[in-house]
């Protein structure tokens, strides 16, 4: 049997732990020759061994950072198919004018920058190949803000709207844009989210997502397997909520 993704080369920042993790195990059991991507360069490196891929740290609010990413990606990948914008930060839960301003500047440059960032690094090539797929992990927490993580709200509100103009500018060039919009989920911010992480925060949590569970890694591994596979050639601009109800 054949992968999904059999013959396709991808890149996964934010891969060593959490969604990214999640994604990169899944786009390699499916075929696709990966770099996985982090600022922690070891916990790439574990991601990588474990999988049989290429790692290489790297902070994505950084132009010369990504700059050297992208020359990581040439030498490993040769000529990129998919790239996979997951790496996220969010800031401490809440009141919006208690967050000082280094939080809210990381948010924005990692949330926001990075993928203007690897946007700038990938898509002349991915122009000129005339193929390519950018998928943008984005949250619920763009369409249906929770009170208390405002401009973390604020920055998946504008990675949404980010897609969906570059789906539009880049669709004539062969080039789809997708996002996927998880639902909280048992990852490393989990507890900035809460705020704290105690069971009674944590049923807090659940009693807005009717299917009564967070998402895990592998839930939004298999909607961006999709989104990124050629199953999904004819989507581009879609943010596709991977929430177990929680914006109906």
């Amino acid at each position: 049997m054949t992968g999904r993704l059999d013959g396709k080369t991808a890149l996964v920042t934010g891969g060593g732990s959490g969604f990214g993790a999640g994604i990169a195990r899944r786009f390699a059991g499916e075929g696709a020759r990966l770099l996985v991507v982090d600022i922690n360069a070891d916990a790439a490196a574990a991601i990588a061994a474990e999988i049989g891929a290429a790692s290489c740290g790297a902070d994505v609010a950084d132009a010369a950072s990504v700059v050297a990413m992208a020359a990581a990606a040439k030498e490993h990948l040769g000529a990129l198919d998919i790239l996979v914008n997951n790496a996220g930060v969010t800031h401490q839960s809440g009141p919006l004018e208690d967050v000082d301003e280094e939080s809210f500047d990381r948010v924005m440059a990692v949330n926001n920058k990075a993928v203007y960032l690897a946007a700038r690094a990938f898509v002349p090539a991915m122009k000129a190949a005339g193929k390519g797929c950018i998928l943008n992990i984005a949250s619920t927490a763009g369409v249906s803000p929770r009170p208390n993580l405002s401009w973390y709200n604020a920055s998946k509100g504008w990675m949404i709207t980010a897609t969906r103009a570059m789906a539009v500018e880049l669709a004539r060039y062969g080039v789809r844009v997708n996002a996927v919009n998880p639902v909280a989920g048992e990852t490393p911010l989990l507890a900035s989210f809460m705020g704290e992480d105690t069971p009674e925060m944590r049923a807090k949590f659940l009693s807005t997502i009717p299917i009564g569970r967070f998402s895990q890694p592998e839930d939004i591994a298999n909607a961006a397997l999709y989104l990124c596979s050629d199953e999904a050639s004819m989507v581009t601009g879609v943010a596709m909520e991977v929430d177990g109800g929680r914006c109906i």
